[in-house]
């Protein structure tokens, strides 16, 4: 984890290195014209799924295959306790997974509450491509999975399994708060061609009602993606995000003129305008792209970080916010 305004940047071969300064207007990063390539994630473990993301997108690839290739490099790392393999399971001690995608075209696939499966976000894409549906949940979900040929695994670890067990001595049953438990991956892109998409996925929140599910697979909320304008996803306690309708506001705030950090500002300061009693509780951020390139994060706590790569390098940014 960086300290404030701590750039990580390494270059890509033969590219120079450049400097990029933080908490400057996200129009600064790139120009208005010919943007390039660029992809952008939410915490400090999006530096690694970037890295992987920018290998399609360097080969001038299809945004898409990048961010479904990023995402996975969490989702199968059993140290991210809050995507995938290794995730914190719900109350029952079951591990249940959520996930979408969208692609340039406006298409979308999701699976909620799904289990044994350790990369959802490639069941949601098949969602996407194979049916004629947008969502699948809990045990249809996994039998569509294992019908693709997906294969049945066990997804908690004993160190998760551990700290359930502790958990359970004190729980009282209620998710415990958003500390150091919202690490959601959300992963939004625009290539070589100009075309943008995203995918979002996470195992919820910890020790979460079995059945549990938050924004991250839901289109509109955790993940939203119009190819004439741009794309963001979110992360935080979905709940809040939900109620705002999250990536499809701050979508069409951007159509209206923003810039990706305005819009995610004004959506965050909604969620803190219409819950302030839960503001010293709750995390909700937000990251977005838009046509041009430009890109930028709000968050409504501090704390939040998000990775970018582009033809520049790459690094680790924290996001400016709205409240300690």
């Amino acid at each position: 984890m960086t300290s404030r305004r701590k750039f990580i940047q390494q270059t890509t071969a033969g590219a120079a290195a450049l400097t990029i300064p933080f908490n400057v207007p996200a129009k600064t990063f790139r120009p208005m014209t010919d943007p390039g390539a660029l992809v952008l994630s939410t915490w400090n473990f999006g530096l690694k799924a970037n890295e992987e993301a920018w290998k399609v997108l360097k080969a001038d690839g299809r945004a898409l295959d990048a961010v479904c290739a990023g995402v996975k490099i969490p989702e199968a790392d059993p140290k991210v306790t809050s995507v995938g393999y290794g995730g914190l399971p719900d109350r029952d001690g079951r591990v249940t997974l959520d996930s979408c995608v969208m692609d340039e075209f406006g298409n979308a696939g999701s699976v909620c509450a799904i289990e044994h499966i350790m990369h959802p976000s490639s069941v949601a894409r098949l969602v996407m491509e194979k049916t004629p549906h947008v969502i699948l949940v809990g045990e249809g979900a996994l039998q569509f999975a294992i019908d693709q040929g997906f294969k049945k695994e066990n997804l908690l670890t004993p160190e998760s399994e551990q700290a359930w067990k502790n958990w359970l001595k004190t729980g009282d049953y209620k998710p415990i708060n958003w500390e150091n438990n919202h690490d959601t991956i959300g992963m939004i892109a625009i290539d070589s061609k100009g075309n943008l998409s995203g995918c979002c996925t996470t195992s919820g929140l910890a020790y979460k009602m079995h059945g549990r599910v938050g924004d991250s697979p839901i289109i509109g909320a955790g993940l939203f993606v119009d190819n004439e304008v741009g794309a963001a996803t979110a992360t935080g306690n979905g709940e809040y995000v939900i109620k705002v309708a999250g990536t499809a506001m701050i979508v069409e705030l951007m159509r209206q003129g923003k810039s990706p950090v305005e819009a995610c500002h004004e959506v965050v300061m909604r969620v803190a305008k219409k819950f302030p009693d839960k503001v010293k509780d709750i995390q909700t951020a937000f990251i977005a792209i838009n046509k041009h390139g430009e890109y930028g994060g709000y968050a409504l706590r501090k704390g939040f970080q998000y990775a970018h790569y582009n033809t520049e390098g790459f690094g680790l940014s924290d996001s400016e916010f709205f409240a300690e």
